[in-house]
Parts: structure tokens; sequence; C-alpha cells
């Protein structure tokens, strides 16, 4: 029977077994190879083996459709220490990226992931057993404090162990030669020959615990949290011991022959010869038995229980838990009351269960609630999935007066309203509020909202009033369920006309009159009186224009005539609400009084339009350029939206652009000895433009800028029209700004075939080396040029263009950069041409292997991929053996086998 295909007697499933590294992955053929350490540190799995080899596996880890968690074990390495014995211990600090190995009574230090002894060698000598600190004391992030059973004398040694060296920090002496070793903080759990002790290391100080016979049965002594140990003690029993040398659990009775345990909460998981046993440590009964025999290794990595016989590697996997729980929610002891209930899941029917285990959560968010803890208590409520009006209740006039809503019973909580929670004190009332606007907030666009969005959105609608809230204008112009009846009032209480226009326009925009005639007439009654209030307050017309009244009272608050403090930014407001308004009409109507008041906020009514929307109406970018000519501000923002931002490949936009861009900076110049940051700035502007855009008219504005003294830009107006002669000439000559016009070379020949760069860095050295210009300042940018561009040029027209009389020591950076380029390309062709041969060669050595040995092809083979008998001796063999006709390997795509290095044999039989 297969070892995970069990049925155990158990009464509970707390874990199934699921294999990791099975026989033939590790072990094959070497039938002498013995597995005798294994270690585990995130995905990567260490095996240590009898004859002196350490391999290294990552896991991965998937769930299969039926649920179930399968590992598939990726061989990286294995490494060979060298010295006949085995492997002893494993231990990965993953801080440090190092490997500790026990062999042949030494520590040795390895790289995690290419195995390899460190350059420094440090290691421990004299060791038969060694533990790591998990709860280290030196405070230091960078070592790992490990604990050593000395070989020959009764003492135990601690030791930092760094990347590169071992410090030793104290040696402590023992009655008896320890055997194992646990340890935590100061605190060593020793098994000695005949008893157990726990030692301070700190301060010497000893306590024997109960007394052991190490040559009947081999010792357990397992770290299993903080200060608390699990040892093997007398009469077949686990038991728990604190540092304090005292037990606060009942020990669980296992096997006599255990010689291996973990501890995965709420479990103690033992093995021995032929069964894995589980046992709780709630009611230290026996949970679970698994057959597994030969197994030698039982170790928890993480939480990760692995087992291991001498041969192969499995993992408990452990499995949900559904045990009912003691309520201790009444003593106000929570987080023990939620770690117990997750612990018990699987011994409590399902539907039970999560009935009783939500209202354990919610009673817990309420206590955390009033306690003020309010991020724990939102995480109770949001996964006990809380009723949000229970919370909404504990706040008076909060919930609709329409609402019949009565708290559970018997109740959540013990609290009649906020006000007796707090006992009236203000200031956690009002913290309470922040609260529950910001919960309210993030579950109205959840499922934990559906059905009660009427009564979350009305009780924000109140919060933000109240509170003087920013987001009340965004709840109101997004989808929102609030309750007319209750909202109007409210929002007048508060004077808060903004949000009270807004809301009545969003709601008689929803056909709120047609919408809700199955309604009662007596509330039709009263919204139509609301209606007419609002209409005598705002304004009237016979066409009802809701947007032009909403904006007509923005405009009063705006221009002052009423006060409303609700938002400071009301007119941005404005802006953003036109930005969106399909009502083209609308928009035009205002568009002055907006950009009068400013053109800078007042241009995005245009710019942040949506995208797709119709633009061959009112909306047209002619239509809207040809308006803002008086707006100087808002038509240079509007064209740079249109080129820049939605990239209209527009000639006559582009040329606009540049225009005003050109008539900026000549107003800044005709400023008398203006040298200003704006000029800069301007001209940079016009300089990115001329320089980045290849549709606006270039002769139209190359005739504007040769009058002028702007040559930079000139030059740039030359390169459009692929005049680099004039244009490199008013770089260098006119400018002299040698560093210019190497960038000019640079950027004009940006995205454009590499012979167009070298062309105009010649046509640049030319000038430079020109005879009837030539000049010492000349000379020196040419050379420059030349020393930093080296791999522009063709080496020998340069030689041909620089003077006879330039020395050698002045071109050798350019020749050193020249002369390197053409090995670089002679031994990368070299390198090219021996990587193929090599290539050529590995292949014909690999068909070489491939048709190596007899391959025997009976009546009874089949094909791997159809399943087929064979009818004529052809086929194709893969590397693990298996046959396939040829045109199955030809078709299929899923191989039996790796697909690398195949053989395609044809024999005759």
């Amino acid at each position: 029977m297969n070892q995970y295909d069990w049925k155990g007697t158990m009464s509970v499933k707390a874990f199934e077994l699921v294999p990791v590294l099975e026989r033939d992955l590790l072990i094959g053929d070497k039938t002498w190879m013995t597995i005798d350490c294994i270690e585990c540190c995130g995905k990567n799995l260490y095996v240590g083996t009898n004859d002196c080899f350490i391999y290294h596996f990552l896991l991965e880890e998937k769930v299969s459709t039926s649920g179930r968690i399968l590992f598939t074990p990726i061989k990286q390495l294995h490494m060979y220490l060298g010295i006949k014995k085995a492997v002893n211990e494993l231990k990965a600090a993953s801080a440090l990226n190092r490997l500790l190995v026990l062999c042949d009574n030494t520590v040795t230090l390895l790289h995690m992931i290419n195995l390899e002894p460190i350059s420094s060698g440090a290691k421990i000598k004299g060791v038969t057993a060694f533990s790591v600190n998990e709860n280290p004391v030196t405070g230091d992030p960078f070592c790992v404090e490990v604990c050593t059973i000395s070989l020959k004398r009764k003492t135990v040694q601690i030791y930092a162990v760094h990347e590169d060296r071992v410090q030793l920090m104290k040696e402590v002496s023992t009655p008896e030669q320890p055997v194992a070793i646990a340890v935590d903080g100061y605190f060593l759990c020793l098994a000695m020959s005949t008893q157990y002790i726990i030692l301070c290391y700190n301060t010497g100080v000893s306590q024997n615990l109960f007394p052991f016979n190490s040559e009947e049965k081999q010792p357990i002594v397992k770290r299993i949290g903080r200060e608390e140990f699990l040892l093997a003690g007398p009469g077949a029993l686990g038991m728990f011991v604190t540092a304090a040398g005292i037990s606060q659990r009942a020990p669980v009775h296992w096997s006599e022959n255990v010689f291996g345990a973990a501890v995965c909460f709420p479990y103690v998981v033992a093995l021995d010869e032929e069964f894995v046993t589980v046992h709780s440590m709630l009611d230290q009964q026996q949970k679970q038995t698994i057959p597994f025999r030969g197994g030698h290794i039982l170790q928890d990595f993480e939480g990760k229980l692995i087992l291991a016989t001498s041969k192969e590697i499995h993992m408990l996997v452990p499995l949900p838990l559904e045990r009912q729980i003691q309520d201790l929610l009444a003593s106000r002891r929570v987080e023990e009351a939620l770690v117990l209930a997750k612990g018990a899941r699987r011994n409590i029917p399902k539907d039970k269960f999560q009935g009783m285990y939500r209202r354990i959560l919610q009673q817990a968010g309420f206590i955390q609630f009033g306690q003020l803890q309010f991020l724990e208590a939102k995480e109770l409520f949001r996964s006990g999935q809380l009723d949000v009006r229970e919370l909404m209740s504990l706040y008076p006039l909060l919930l609709p007066s329409t609402s019949t809503f009565i708290r559970s019973h018997p109740s959540l909580h013990e609290y009649a309203d906020l006000n007796q929670l707090m006992q009236g004190d203000q200031e956690k009332i009002t913290k309470c509020k922040c609260f529950l606007m910001s919960y309210l907030n993030e579950i109205r666009s959840t499922e934990v909202a559906n059905g009660y969005k009427e009564e979350i959105d009305t009780a924000l609608l109140k919060l933000y009033a109240e509170a003087n809230h920013d987001s009340l204008l965004d709840l109101l112009v997004s989808e929102n369920s609030c309750l007319l009846v209750d909202a109007v009032p409210w929002l007048e209480k508060f004077k808060k006309y903004v949000a009270d226009g807004l809301y009545f326009y969003k709601y008689e925009g929803q056909c709120y009159f047609k919408e809700q005639q199955k309604k009662t007439r007596k509330r039709r009654v009263k919204r139509a009186k609301l209606r007419r209030k609002f209409k005598r307050s705002f304004g009237d017309d016979t066409k009802w224009p809701h947007e032009i009244l909403l904006l007509e009272l923005w405009v009063k608050i705006v221009d002052g005539q009423l006060q409303d403090a609700t938002r400071s930014d009301l007119f941005e407001y404005i802006v953003d609400f036109l930005s969106f308004c399909s009502n083209h009409e609308l928009v035009w109507k205002y568009t002055d009084w907006v950009l009068q008041r400013s053109e800078e906020v007042g241009i995005q009514m245009f710019t942040r339009r949506p995208i797709d929307e119709n633009q061959t109406t009112c909306m047209n970018p002619d239509d809207i350029v040809n308006y803002l000519h008086k707006y100087k501000k808002a038509i240079v923002v509007y064209l740079e939206h249109l080129v820049f931002e939605r990239n209209i490949q527009k000639e006559k936009f582009h040329t606009h652009l540049a225009i005003l861009y050109l008539d900026k900076v000549l107003d800044l110049q005709s400023q008398e000895g203006n040298v200003s940051e704006e000029l800069t700035s301007a001209r940079c502007t016009l300089k990115n433009l001329l320089q980045h855009s290849n549709l606006y008219r270039v002769h139209l504005l190359l005739g504007r800028v040769k009058e002028t003294n702007l040559f930079m830009e000139c030059a740039i107006l030359h390169g459009k029209l692929e005049e680099h002669e004039k244009a490199l000439e008013i770089l260098v000559h006119r400018l002299k700004d040698f560093q210019a016009a190497e960038d000019y070379c640079l950027w004009n020949s940006k995205d454009k075939d590499p012979s167009h760069r070298q062309k105009l860095f010649h046509m640049l050295l030319t000038l430079y080396l020109h005879p009837n210009v030539s000049s010492n300042e000349l000379i020196m940018a040419g050379v420059d040029l030349l020393n930093n561009h080296a791999v522009q040029f063709d080496a020998v027209r340069v030689l041909q263009l620089v003077p006879e009389e330039w020395s050698l020591q002045l071109l050798s950076p350019f020749l050193t950069k020249a002369m390197r380029g053409s090995f670089h390309a002679k031994y990368t062709a070299e390198l090219s041409s021996n990587l193929a041969r090599s290539e050529n060669l590995i292949f014909k050595y690999t068909k070489v292997k491939s048709r190596e040995g007899s391959i025997k092809l009976s009546d009874n083979k089949v094909c791997r991929v159809c399943c087929s008998y064979f009818t004529e001796p052809v086929f194709v063999r893969y590397p693990d053996g298996s046959l396939v006709h040829i045109h199955c390997a030809t078709k299929s795509h899923k191989l039996p086998a790796t697909k690398q290095n195949y053989a395609s044999l044809k024999n005759q039989s």
C-alpha cells in the first residue's frame, strides 16, 4: 500500500501526507545512499546523505484540481564534501545566505545557492551536535547565534556566526556530557546521559528537570516557542517545559518508541518506527494515526512538517480545524478567543461554525471599538460580515427616518448608544464619528453594503455635513442612494447650499417623479413642495434647466453673494463640473466668466474633456482655438494640450504654438536688458518644440527668426531643412558653442541610420579643421570631438583629414578607441565562429551517444503517445527509453520526456 493513500485510525483528519522527493529523483540506482539529514528554508530544500553529498532542490507548490497540495522538486545542484563521512546536520541561515553543515564533527559554512565553502574557511571543530538560536540575544541582524556540543569535553559553546567568520562568545560547562540541545534566548535545554536540564548560559544557573536514560531511548529536545520546549519524558509522555523549569501545558501521551516530534499548533506530531501520530495540545487526545514505515526524520521548518525515510521525503500538510471553543469574550480576552476559534474550525459542523465564528468576530469588533482600537475593530467587522446598521444604531439620528432596523438578539454588545459608551466625552465621540465615516466610505462600494446602500449613503451625507467634510460633494456627484426626506433638511440645517443644490440637481436628473409612482401620495406631495422651494430660491425657467440653476447658485457663492464654506476650491470644482458637462451650450455660456477669473484654471474645462467626446460639433478644437484668441495664456495651454498630450498631428496647431512661443521670446527680448530666468525658460520651451516637432512651417518661422539674434533657434530650423552645414556653421562660428554643435549632431541623427550620424560628425570635424578659418580654439575643439566621440568616425577618413604636423600623443585617445573598436569587431567575429564550431561538435557528440547500444522492439511494445502497437521497426526513442512512432513524435506537442537531446533511430529488426 502506498504510504500516502492510507486510511488510518483517527478522530480528526488534521494532516495529509504528500510526497515531496521520491526515491528515483534522489537515490536512483545508488542503493547504498541514504538520507541522513534535511533542511528547508523557504522554497529551498537541502538533503545530506551518508556518502558525504549535499543536494539542493527548489520546491514548487501548487494546488491540483481536486484541491490537493502538490510539491514539485527541481534539482539545482549537488556538492561532494570530499571527506567520505555522513552529513549529520544541516541548518540554513537565510539572513547570511549561508548553510551550516555538520560533518565529521566539524561545522562548515557553505553558500546557500552554489554550496561552495566560504573563502575564509571559517569552521567550528570538535562538534557532535548544534542548534541555532531562533531568539538571538546579540541584536545583530547580520549574524546567527549557534550553540554547539563539544566532542570530548563536557561543555557547550556559543558562537556568533557571520558571513565569513565564526566568533566564540561563551563556553559553559555541564555536569555530564550533553547528547541533544535546543536553545532560546539565554536558555539551553539539554538532554544529558541521565537527565534533562535547563541552563541559563548568561548567569550559569541550571535546573534539573526529570531523569532520562540515553542508552535506552533517543532523546527529544525541541524548541516550540518563546522560552518553551518539548521533551520526551518518562512513561511515554511528551512534556512541555518553560525556561523557568515548569510546565504550563498538560503533557501528551504518545508511543513508547517515539524518536521524533514536532509542533504545529494546536497539534503535536510524533514519529515512531511504523506510524505518525497526531495529538491535540488542547485536550491531549490522539487525533490521527498515519502509517509510515521506515521514517527516521521529523522536522518543523518554518511551519512545514517534513518526514523522511532513508530514501524518500514527504510533507505533512495541515488541514483546517473544526473544533468548538470556549467563549472568552466575556473576559475580554479577544486575541486568545480568536486564536482558539481558528484552531477549532474542523471540530464543528461547517454551517454552525460559520455562524458562530462570524458572531465571535462581531463581538470582538465591538469590544475593540469600545476601547477606541479602530483599526482592529474595522478588520473584525469586515471579517465577521457585520450588518453595518448594528454599528450605525449606536449613533443617534444617523439611521434614516424610514428605517425599521432592530438590533440582533441576543445583543452583540451592551451599549445603548454612543453617548453611554463614551460617557459623554465629546472628543471620543468625534473620534468614533471619524471612524464611522472612514468605515462606511470603504464598504459602500463592496458586497458588505448590499441591501443597505440607502442607510449607508444617508448616514455618510449626515456625517459629512456635520463635520464640514470635503467628501460631501464627492458623495453627491457619485452614484448614491441618499434618502431625500432626510438629506435636504440635514443639508439646510448645516447651511450646505452647494451640496443642497447639487443633490437636488442630481435627484431631478434621475427622473425621480416618474420612477417613484408606487410610493404614497403623501411622500410625492412632500417632495413636490421641496422642488417648489428650491425653484423659488434659485430662479425659474419654463424648461427647468437644472444645470443652469445649479451653476447660478455656485457662481453666487464664488462671487460672495452667498456664504458657504463647504469647499474652499468651489471655483475649481465648477471648472471640473464644466469639463465633464455634456451640455456644450452651458459650457460656452460660462466660458468667459471662468476664464476672466483665472485663465490657468479655467482652460481645464477644455483640456480635461473626455477623450471619446464628439468633437465635430460644439467642442471642435478649431472653434475653441478661434474663441481663445483674446486669452493669451489660455490659448497657449490649450495648444500645448493638443500638441503634446493629445498628440494631434495638424500643421496649423504646431505652427500656431511655435509662433506664440516665438512671440513670447521676442516680447521678452524687447524689454531692455532682460536676461531673466523667464526669458531663458521661454527660449528653452521654443527650442524643445522646434527640435521635436516635424509638423510646423519651417520656412515661415525661419523667415522671422533670421531677423533676430536667436541663432540657436535658427540653427535648429536649418537642420529641419537638412541644411546641416549652415546650422553647424552658426553653432561653431557664430555662437562658438562647441558642445551645442556636438549635441546637434546627436539629436539630429537620433533614430536614423548610423551613417547619418557619422556624416554629421565628419561635417562638424571639417568645419573645425578648415584651413581658411583655422584657429587654436577650433583645433582643440576638433581634438576633443575626436577623443570624445571616436566611435562615430571613420578612422581612415580622419587620418586623411587631420594635419600632418599633429602629434601622435594628441590623437592617442582617438586612436586607442579606434583600435579597440577594430579589435573588438575582429574578436567578436572569431568568438561567434568558435561558438558555432563548439555547438556543432556538441551536436555531433550527442548524435553519436544517442546511437550507442541496442534497442529491443517486441510485439507487445506500444507507442507512448498513441498507445498503438508498432507495425514496423521504425521509431523514435527518448532519453527515458520510451518508444514513439515517427509520425506521433512529429505531430505531438506534449512529449513523454524532455525534448532536449532526443535520438531519432531507424533500425531494422
